[in-house]
């Protein structure tokens, strides 16, 4: 089967486009991570599997943590929330004790926690695996 996208570009096949996709992020301890998403970031199990996996909902997706051995080594932003005030959410993870990462990028400012470039706000986080979260207003 192929099928022309509004772009025009012509695929085979089934497409991913019309599909969820789930944040899927390896933990080494899982216990601890739980007690990280679910205390600071206030997040309910939706399902478990045994000491493994968990799955969280968060808005109309999913997020996804699993034990593994590679947990934290990626460097790169995991996770990436958007919301409607990225300052009132940096406000109640601080109060919670959740530590925010500064980095030096070209064209943004640090106020705060909260990195901005015109418009946009952003803050960066990590659980204790090291996986990087982030923040990002709706824009």
């Amino acid at each position: 089967m192929v099928t022309q996208t509004a772009s025009g570009v012509k695929t085979a096949g089934a497409t991913l486009t019309a599909s969820d996709a789930i944040a899927t992020m390896g933990v080494k301890n899982l216990k601890a991570a739980r007690r990280f998403y679910e205390e600071k970031l206030g997040f309910e199990p939706m399902d478990m599997h045994e000491d493994d996996v968990v799955t969280y909902r968060t808005g109309r997706s999913k997020m996804f943590l699993y034990k593994s051995d590679f947990a934290g080594t990626n460097k790169a932003t995991a996770v990436t929330w958007v919301v409607d005030d990225v300052d009132a959410v940096v406000e109640d993870l601080n109060e919670k004790g959740v530590p925010f990462e500064h980095y030096e990028m070209p064209g943004m400012r640090l106020e705060g926690d909260v990195h901005v470039a015109g418009r946009m706000r952003a803050a960066w986080f990590q659980d204790p695996d090291g996986n990087v979260l982030a923040l990002v207003n709706e824009g």
